[in-house]
């Protein structure tokens, strides 16, 4: 069956349907001889006609449908029918397979060269043909042409090379050695970091169990789990990491940390690596940190603008004390660095004692603790306040030492920024009291505390509005005293854009807490509980649980997740 070609040229047919001025279509050709772009894509950048607006008219010439692909269940086999090379050159999608035919979806389906390409790609098989954004079909690029097959395949085929030899692995790089073997646990290692910078993980895991080895990928907060069944493989991927981070291959009875940086996709992307002796090997975490992204904002991490405001108030202060709060992976280090982008000037000294450092920053002199050969946070704090900084980042405050000496450092002329564990920024500051620190000293030097966490995004493909169960009804009254139905909520229904988890991306909760006089002299008191009444009176203090509320009033997070945010808080 023929392909469907349209009737006479592009430019010609938009100003004949009078979608397009004879002017405008000579200004676009005049400009796309200079740029040698295609007329579509030069029309659009123009600001002559929109992307959705070209593609439904030729979809109309063509008699074609035009997909909006989050609206569409994609067949996995139909996809894999069009390898990944071909279909990101042709911008095509095969999106189903039914009764020999392929439907594919493409952004543009006026280009004559490209159909017949993928026609002959897919035969025996009838091509039939959709239209698609061009946008859409890039993100979905990277969502469904994943790595997993090619990890797979990787794995089996290291598994048979080294069946009855075992692991003798000698290699420093991911990028293949000099035997079969070698090059074969590189290219299996390449394929997961590939698949896991694909999909926006920030962890992966490696996990040797007694029959299976699973590897798992953090995204957005969640794990997700991908179980092969080659698990002597385990201890080959373990030893090239522990080569490429430099650690020590021949323990393996205790735990090592290590760090290392590869290019993947494009993007220069940092490795921080731990190893843990487990029952069935070592089990590997890996947290991945891309470099080429740069440091987000204050502004990007989407902190509510009435906190910005607060906050940014309180980093133009000369000197005290500011803590971040908040469980690992609750994005504290991208609003402690975010601070420092803002504060890094010239007339400033900032000194930053890490373990590890995570971003490099120009200007900025970044320590790195090694308690191995006694460069303790504490040692390195007492040593940094002897360099004239203006400001100090502590990475943590993990004991009395550390504590007593940033605290110091905040009363004699240093803005110190840092953070602790705890669940809520009332906690925090009895946490400093809990370790060591006297009362007068906490309430002399901290002047504002910052909590927060992270909870996920509503896909904004699928979503619905949502009514709250008998249960989270009641919950909701307690928390903020409304009655049943008095608020909208919403949640994703699950689609091909979120992989049918019904959320996407996740969104920063806070909780400042500035001190005021009667709070500071709660603290001298040792007075735990009145601290804890001055702070919730506070005419700006609003708990993490009711922001995460706001967010779902707003949409932008679901009942479910503001419910699981509220149990983390205990």
């Amino acid at each position: 069956m023929a392909q469907p070609r349209l009737k006479m040229r592009l430019g010609d047919l938009l100003v004949q349907e009078q979608i397009i001025s004879d002017d405008q279509l000579q200004l676009a050709l005049q400009q796309q001889r200079q740029t040698g772009r295609k007329l579509g894509t030069t029309l659009i950048d123009l600001g002559f006609i929109s992307e959705v607006q070209l593609l439904q008219f030729l979809a109309r010439q063509l008699d074609v449908p035009f997909f909006d692909l989050n609206n569409l269940t994609i067949d996995a086999a139909a996809v894999a029918l069009l390898p990944e090379v071909q279909a990101r050159r042709y911008r095509a999608l095969a999106v189903n397979l039914s009764d020999d035919k392929v439907t594919v979806a493409m952004s543009d389906p006026a280009d004559l060269s490209a159909l017949d390409a993928i026609a002959s790609l897919l035969s025996p098989r009838e091509l039939v043909l959709a239209v698609a954004r061009e946008g859409q079909l890039l993100e979905y690029f990277d969502r469904l042409y994943r790595r997993t097959r090619e990890i797979e395949n990787f794995a089996v085929q290291l598994h048979e090379e080294h069946q009855d030899t075992g692991f003798e692995l000698g290699a420093s790089n991911l990028n293949g050695g000099a035997d079969e073997g070698e090059a074969t646990v590189a290219k299996l290692l390449r394929s997961l970091f590939e698949d896991a910078v694909q999909v926006g993980a920030s962890d992966i895991h490696i996990e040797p169990d007694e029959k299976v080895l699973r590897i798992r990928q953090r995204i957005d907060g969640i794990l997700h789990e991908n179980i092969l069944n080659e698990v002597r493989i385990a201890q080959a991927l373990v030893l090239r990491l522990k080569l490429v981070a430099g650690l020590d291959i021949s323990e393996k009875r205790l735990p090592q940390d290590g760090r290392f940086n590869m290019k993947v996709r494009g993007r220069d992307v940092d490795v921080r690596m731990s190893t843990m002796p487990v029952q069935y090997g070592e089990s590997v975490v890996m947290r991945l940190l891309d470099q080429s992204s740069g440091i987000l904002s204050l502004a990007e991490t989407g902190m509510p603008p009435a906190i910005l405001t607060r906050f940014r108030r309180q980093l133009k202060r000369p000197h005290g004390m500011i803590l971040v709060t908040g469980p690992t992976g609750s994005g504290k280090t991208t609003t402690l660095y975010g601070a420092l982008s803002e504060l890094n000037q010239a007339s400033h000294k900032i000194i930053t004692v890490e373990d590890p450092v995570e971003y490099r920053l120009p200007r900025v002199n970044q320590v790195q603790v090694n308690a191995k050969i006694g460069l303790t946070f504490s040692q390195v704090l007492r040593s940094t306040l002897r360099q004239d900084p203006d400001i100090l980042l502590v990475g943590e405050m993990r004991d009395n030492e550390t504590v007593e000496i940033g605290l110091r450092g905040a009363i004699t002329g240093h803005l110190v920024l840092t953070t602790l564990h705890t669940n809520d920024a009332v906690t925090s500051a009895l946490r400093l009291i809990d370790m060591g620190a006297p009362g007068y000293l906490v309430a002399s030097a901290l002047r504002a505390v910052m909590a927060q966490r992270l909870v996920r995004r509503v896909c904004e493909h699928c979503v619905e509005s949502s009514t709250p169960d008998e249960g989270q009804a009641t919950w909701l009254g307690v928390l903020s005293g409304e009655t049943p139905g008095q608020h909208v909520y919403h949640k994703g229904r699950g689609c091909q854009s979120c992989n049918f988890t019904g959320y996407s991306g996740r969104i920063g909760v806070y909780e400042l807490l500035e001190l005021d006089q009667p709070m500071m002299d709660a603290l001298r008191r040792n007075d735990a509980e009145g601290f804890a009444r001055a702070a919730r009176e506070h005419e700006h203090y609003r708990p993490l649980a009711l922001t995460a509320l706001d967010y779902a009033r707003e949409g932008i997070t679901s009942v479910d997740e503001v419910l699981r945010l509220a149990e983390d808080l205990g």
